[in-house]
């Protein structure tokens, strides 16, 4: 059983926010923490999704600056008959 599964610093990338955060989830589901160090393991896991959400909310940013007026919603599938009639 580890002694300090919580790191204390900022997470360096999204990806290693990703990876910290499910082995704090599998601890934890385990059962492996004591009652302190499962307290602890939460508020880390909540500090890790704060920074994975300002990540992701950052780069949809940059993508819609990139992408301007491009961006259009997702088809669902259909002909999309009402979005053609627009465009005549």
């Amino acid at each position: 059983m580890p002694k300090n599964p919580v790191k204390a610093s900022s997470p360096a990338s999204f990806e290693e926010a990703m990876e910290e955060l499910e082995q704090l989830v599998v601890q934890m589901e385990a059962g492996e923490l004591p009652l302190e160090a499962s307290v602890a393991a939460y508020k880390r896991g909540a500090e890790l999704v704060k920074f994975c959400a300002a990540q992701l909310d950052k780069v949809d940013s940059q993508v819609k600056v990139l992408e301007g007026d491009m961006l259009k919603p997702l088809a669902t599938g259909s002909t999309g008959s009402a979005d053609d009639e627009d465009r005549e």
